[in-house]
This record gives C-alpha cells, structure tokens and sequence, in this order.
C-alpha cells in the first residue's frame, strides 16, 4: 500500500488515486476474480445465445452469434479444452522460462553488481526516464519486455535510492502503454500492416495501392521519447509522492563491487559477446535467418542463463550443480500464486474467445462508431476513444485491428484519409490502457513480483489506481500530439501523410 510522507492537504488528483486504489484494492484475490468472470462471460453468452443476438463481422461477410456453455456443445468444449487453456495459456511459459533465467542473473549477484557499476554515476532524477524509455524500446521483443524489464527497474530503483515498486510500475508503463512506439521497425508494424493492406485489397480489389511496415515510422520515433517523457514525468509527480521511503527486507542491496564480482562481470560481458556473435552468425544469413524475432524468447533465455552462470562460477557464487539448482528453486518458488492465476485466466480467456463476445463487442462499438457522424478531426480522435475503451476487455491488439480495419480503412478512405494514418490512430488508441486492464496476465505477474519480494501486503488496487491516471495523462497527451503533428501536415511515414494520394480513389 502505498504511502505518503506528507501531512499535507491532499489534492483532487491524489485523492482521485487514493479512491481507484481502495476500489480496486477490494477487488478478490486473482483466480477467484477470473472465477467470477468466466461464469459471467458464460451467463451473458448464454443468453446472447437463446436471444438470437447476431452481428456481421466485416472482415468475413458471415454473421457472428455468442456460443452457450451450457448446452451440449459447450460442455464438449470445455471438456476438450480445460487442460488446453491452461498449458496454452501463452503467459505461462514465457513468465516461468524468463524467470529461471533472470532468476540465475540475480541469484548469483550479477545484476546487482552490474547495476552497481553502471549506475555510479547517474542523477536519481534521470532514472525514470531511462527506465520508460528502456520498456518502450525494449517492446521490440514483444511480451518480453512485460516480464524482463519491471524486475529489473525495481533493482535500478534500489540503487539509486528510490522505491522498487514504482521503478516495476515505470517499467511496465513503458513496455504496456508505449507498446506501439519503438525507435526501430517492430513486430507490430508487420503485423498491422498486413491487415491493413488485407482491408484495401477487400475494399478495392484490383488496386496495388498498400501500405509497408515503416507507414508509421516517423511518428512512432518521435512518440518513443514522447512516451518516456510523460512516462517519467508522472511517475515522478504523482507517483513518487504517493510511496514513502523503501524499508523492505530485500537482500537486493547494492554494495561495493568485489574483486571476485569484478572478474565475473568480465566473464559474464566475454560470454555474451561471444553469444551475440553466433546468434548474429546463425539468424542473419545463416540456418536460422528470418527466425530472429520468432525465437526471441529462447534467445534471451539462453543469454541470461549463460551469463548468470558464467559470473555465478567466476565470482564464486555458484561454487557446484547444487548451488545452481537451489538458486532455481528459489526464484520458483515465489511463482506458485501466479501459476494459480494462469489457470484460471486461462480458461476464462478461452471461454471469452470462444462465445465471440469479444468480437461482437468490437463489432457493436464499430457500428455505434459508425453511426455517429463524425468528420475531421473529431472523427479521429472519437476513434482513438473507442480503441482505448474496447482495449480494456481485449488485450490483442491483432484480434482488434483484424476486426477494425475491414470497417475503418474503407470508411476513413471515403473521407480521405491515408489507411496508414487509420492505421496510426487505431495504434495510439490501443496502446496507452494496457498497464493498467486487469485483463492482462501480465500486471498480475507484476503484482505476484512486487509482493514476494518487495512489499508482502501489496494489492493490485495500488498498481490499477496509480497506473490509471499514468495512462490518461499519456493518451491525451498524444492526441494532442498526433492532432498537431497531422495539422502540421508532417509525415507520418515514409511518404505517408494524413490523407490519401490523389487518384487512389
């Protein structure tokens, strides 16, 4: 729980925080929270069900109905796909493999060393900004970057001073709320933009009018630094305020490098520079080019592990196999609630896709969008409005641009504007709101982190009621800046503008 030094008088906004926090702070522990949305998700799908309720999804022609659990069909369903929910639940793996592997890093006192060395000189005030810019770029790996970069902010924290906790919140804010900006062509950019150009060919089939990947480039590395201005920014004057001292009983504390962590670091910095080496060897013109972002995962799984050996056998740390296996052993233990969870999110994830609520919530949102009548700017911006609020339920941003795109490129085309500029709306609008959803697995990773190491009594009210504001602040933030950008007439991309080329059409 957070806490103020002060004896001042609180402001509105505080105060507004301090109510998110006690709201959400009731809210039940994770698995049973999920408990409650999956019998939600099945009564209201039932009842979709039986009423008849149907919507036409743009992109396939075909009507869409919610699917009934309770029915034969639906019992076949769960049947088959209790286990599948949960050994599929992506966030599984990804969590329990990246942690063993930090886990190895940090048992062995590298990353404390580490930072110790490369902090030294450093401003205090200056660390939160890194650390958003850090999640913001580091969203090249995709998810990863949800479960690498928190932990690793909360150590930076310690060491210069601050709260681990906020420095797990600026971390995440950057990877979650950032998540569309990058300085480099991310996974992202591919990805949208074959929807994007799936949604013209459908909307003028015989066109060789497209979009590439880099169509939101320019923006996107203006937003980078943008994202990690705001991000820190507000970390620092509504966030901070709100936590007081650190006086945890972490181990992590950052003391004088020793001579033997000296030797390790020099062990740890040789073995991934020869790792880099061959992984450069083997994905760019060798065996496994064009497999680099697929196999990002095992990449970093391997590199923190050989490095956390590498300095745990150097800097006697690790003096045999017993002491590796203990230092595993350790940091699973602390995964057991978040485990917990997995399962349960699991299956309610499934079930929500399964009954298509999510898509008939989509469709419904575009077509109450698409009869309001906007033009102009304020159709862009009532369109940012409307991803941001369908993100809250939907995480995956694919799923949602797979649905948008057949409805808005066509409309927004109509009205002139480039597919690649719809494109950048429908980005700003779905990125912001992800720290804070509950729908994440990954805030709930974040929670399971902060509790076992830093604060015992953390709620996930105190993440949800401080991220809240983080990301509104941020999002109007950026509709001010794409609003100024686009009346700037400033490319978005290369070549790209605010509005179609004469002769598309």
């Amino acid at each position: 729980m957070s806490k103020s030094n002060t004896t001042t008088k609180k402001s509105w906004v505080d105060s507004m925080i301090s109510g998110i926090e006690a709201v959400c702070n009731k809210l039940p522990p994770p698995a049973i929270l999920f408990c409650v949305l999956f019998v939600v998700v099945a009564v209201i799908g039932a009842i979709f069900n039986i009423a008849g309720v149907s919507l036409v999804n743009p992109s396939t022609g075909e009507a869409v109905t919610a699917a009934n659990l309770f029915s034969t069909e639906g019992l076949h369903w769960f049947l088959n796909n209790m286990v599948k929910n949960f050994t599929g639940f992506a966030p599984l793996g990804l969590v329990i493999a990246m942690t063993l592997a930090i886990g190895l890093c940090e048992e062995s006192g590298m990353l404390i060393a580490l930072l110790n060395t490369a902090l030294k000189n450093v401003p205090a005030t200056l660390v939160p900004y890194v650390i958003a810019f850090v999640g913001t770029v580091g969203n090249i790996a995709s998810d990863t970057a949800m479960v690498v970069i928190p932990p690793l902010a909360a150590l930076v924290y310690m060491g210069v001073g601050k709260h681990p906790v906020i420095g797990m919140m600026v971390g995440y804010a950057g990877a979650q709320a950032g998540f569309t900006a990058n300085l480099m062509i991310a996974g992202t950019d591919t990805l949208l933009q074959g929807l994007t150009n799936d949604a013209i060919l459908s909307f003028i089939p015989d066109t060789t009018f497209a979009v590439d990947a880099a169509c939101n480039w320019y923006f996107m590395i203006a937003s980078t630094f943008l994202c990690s201005i705001v991000i820190g920014t507000v970390s620092i004057k509504l966030i901070e305020p709100r936590f007081g001292k650190y006086e945890g009983a972490s181990g992590d504390k950052i003391d004088e490098v020793t001579a033997d962590q000296k030797k390790g670091l020099r062990a740890a910095g040789i073995t991934a520079i020869v790792y880099i080496a061959l992984i450069a060897a083997l994905f760019y013109g060798g065996p496994l080019k064009g497999m680099f972002l697929k196999g990002m995962i095992p990449i970093l799984f391997v590199l923190f592990s050989l490095c956390g050996l590498s300095f745990g056998i150097v800097s006697k740390a690790y003096k045999n196999v017993v002491d590796v296996n203990k230092a595993m052993t350790r940091q699973m233990s602390a995964m057991g609630s978040y485990v917990l969870f997995c399962f349960f999110c699991g299956q309610f994830q499934g079930l929500f896709n399964w009954t298509k609520l999510g898509t008939m919530l989509a469709i419904a949102g575009a077509d109450f969008f698409e009869s309001i009548g906007f033009t102009g700017i304020p159709l862009c911006v009532a369109f940012i409005v409307l991803c941001a609020f369908v993100n809250i339920f939907i995480s995956s941003g694919s799923a949602k641009w797979a649905i948008f795109a057949p409805i808005f490129v066509p409309m927004f085309m109509l009205l002139g504007f480039h597919p690649g500029y719809t494109q950048l709306l429908y980005r700003l609008g779905d990125s912001p709101f992800n720290c804070w959803t509950p729908m994440s697995p990954y805030i709930w990773m974040v929670l399971e982190v902060a509790k076992s190491k830093y604060d015992k009594d953390l709620k996930i009210g105190t993440l949800i009621g401080n991220l809240i504001p983080l990301s509104i602040i941020l999002q109007i933030i950026w509709i001010i800046f794409v609003v100024i950008w686009s009346l700037a007439g400033i490319p978005i991309g290369p070549g790209v503008g605010m509005y179609l080329p004469a002769g598309i059409m």
